[in-house]
């Protein structure tokens, strides 16, 4: 490190929590840590795989526009299947985004900066109501200070990411950080096929399930999401995330015709026929009562 952020209590824990989570990991895309340690004069240090390529960040900026949907592709799915593995030993990222994806001059990629990482178990009461990640990628669960971070975060992230790749810009963009970050939380995404005419419809069905404002509505494990990627790559629709678009086409399409509230009519209990003979009982006890107001008004003035 160097000095001046040596002497940065916060930073000097973050690069030995990166350290430690780096060090966990064994996975052919996400770049490998050697050693980790300090000097005799004190400084700490990190050792790690170096990578002899570029990022995704700059990759996106030499072309000024999007990647092919196959290469977009095939780089997400380096992604998912690193997160796969972090995933399975109990880590999460948590900061996902284009800088962190390096690119070897092979065309391999591998997932970078572990240093916001740690295991999902691992909850920090300091991090409680603080947003933790990068703005533009941010899951909507991080912008509020969520406690129950999970996988899902990452899978949002990578989602925002790809989202990036495929059209040239990131979901969501505002004047500040802030709104940046509010935009994940309330506003609508635009689906990507809306803003690239070229893609696939399937690959923006992934895309959209992955970047669902719901941790619940996200595709349930990164295998999950890799079925589809997978599935995608070689052509095919997007199983998973064609069943959930399907359900909720049908949902909206029933609520559309007036089905939901057909049926809620349909399951209401039908009120039992009133009998006649009760009928009967209140009309003659309805009919008598008036004769006797009006005896009685005739009688007033007849005293």
């Amino acid at each position: 490190m160097l000095t001046k952020t040596a002497r940065d209590p916060q930073a000097r824990q973050r690069f030995v929590q990166e350290a430690r989570a780096a060090a966990k990991l064994s996975h052919n895309n996400i770049v490998q840590a050697i050693d980790a340690g300090e000097t005799p004069e004190g400084y700490p240090y990190f050792i790690q795989e170096f990578v002899d390529g570029t990022t995704v960040y700059d990759l996106l900026k030499e072309r000024g526009g999007p990647l092919p949907e196959e290469r977009a592709l095939e780089i997400i799915i380096h992604m998912a299947e690193a997160l796969a593995h972090a995933h399975s030993r109990g880590f999460i990222h948590r900061d996902v985004k284009p800088k962190n994806i390096m690119l070897t001059k092979e065309g391999l990629a591998k997932l970078a900066d572990m240093g916001l990482a740690r295991q999902v178990a691992d909850v920090d009461v300091e991090e409680l109501g603080k947003a933790f990640g990068t703005p533009y990628y941010i899951a909507p669960e991080q912008v509020v200070g969520s406690a129950k971070i999970d996988f899902r975060a990452d899978i949002y992230s990578l989602g925002a990411t790809f989202y990036e790749m495929l059209t040239g810009r990131p979901p969501f963009t505002a004047p500040t950080p802030q709104q940046v970050m509010q935009k994940h939380v309330t506003s609508p995404l635009i689906p990507p096929d809306h803003v690239n005419k070229a893609l696939s419809a399937g690959v923006s069905e992934v895309v959209e399930v992955m970047m669902a404002k719901r941790p619940a509505d996200r595709y349930k494990s990164t295998e999950d999401l890799l079925v589809d990627l997978r599935t995608v790559a070689g052509g095919q629709p997007p199983r998973i995330a064609r069943e959930r678009v399907d359900r909720e086409d049908k949902w909206m399409e029933s609520l559309a015709e007036g089905k939901g509230v057909r049926e809620q009519e349909e399951e209401s209990p039908t009120p039992p026929p009133l009998n006649p003979f009760a009928v009967n009982q209140l009309t003659i006890i309805l009919i008598v009562l008036l004769t006797v107001a009006i005896l009685l008004h005739i009688l007033r003035w007849v005293i």
